[in-house]
């Protein structure tokens, strides 16, 4: 039996960092994604409790502040991009104007810290959200396309085969074929 599930990585991270930080008994306040406010003076037992709690989810304790800018441009771009009412602005006025920042800097910073730029990280999100959407089997290309901001399913089509090398069409088919296997085999 083959199971697919749907998630909100940002509900799933707050959720992991709240029971966390429960379980250590730490007063905090979420101040958005991404940040938390201590309320109170944590001994360093706790934060290495803390920072061993989170690293089996795959979430790291970020000290450095280019890091952490960097990290408040890629949960931008995750909210841009995963958001249920994306906004219909341009990804570098929307980073701009959410980090108080040029977008000159932004982009700079980005690339001297990732090592790839801001747009082809936006590519990459984009193409995994297509790839949920897709899996979910609820809209079409066409209806992707358009809840994503590109021109048109085309351009969609050419950055998807760019980056996972198929058609958004051959990777459906894949879908499908794995479900008609799934459900021979239940």
């Amino acid at each position: 039996m083959t199971l697919f599930v749907k998630f909100d990585f940002n509900a799933v991270c707050k959720k992991v960092l709240e029971d966390q930080l429960n379980q250590l008994n730490i007063k905090y306040k979420v101040v958005s994604f991404g940040e938390v406010e201590f309320l109170e003076t944590i001994s360093k037992e706790q934060m290495d409790q803390l920072t061993d709690g989170l690293s089996v989810y795959g979430i790291e304790i970020i000290e450095n502040q280019k890091t952490v800018l960097v990290q408040k441009i890629k949960d931008c771009i995750t909210e841009m991009v995963f958001s249920e009412d994306a906004p219909n602005v341009k990804s570098s006025v929307y980073l701009a104007d959410k980090l108080n920042h040029s977008y000159g800097y932004l982009s700079n910073l980005f690339s001297e810290v990732t090592y790839t730029s801001i747009e082809n990280y936006i590519i990459l999100q984009k193409i995994e959200y297509t790839k949920q959407l897709i899996i979910n089997d609820k809209l079409s290309l066409t209806e992707i396309a358009f809840k994503l901001n590109y021109s048109s399913v085309a351009h969609l089509s050419t950055q998807f085969k760019n980056t996972t090398g198929i058609t958004p069409s051959a990777f459906q088919r894949i879908i499908t074929k794995r479900r008609e296997i799934a459900q021979k085999n239940s």
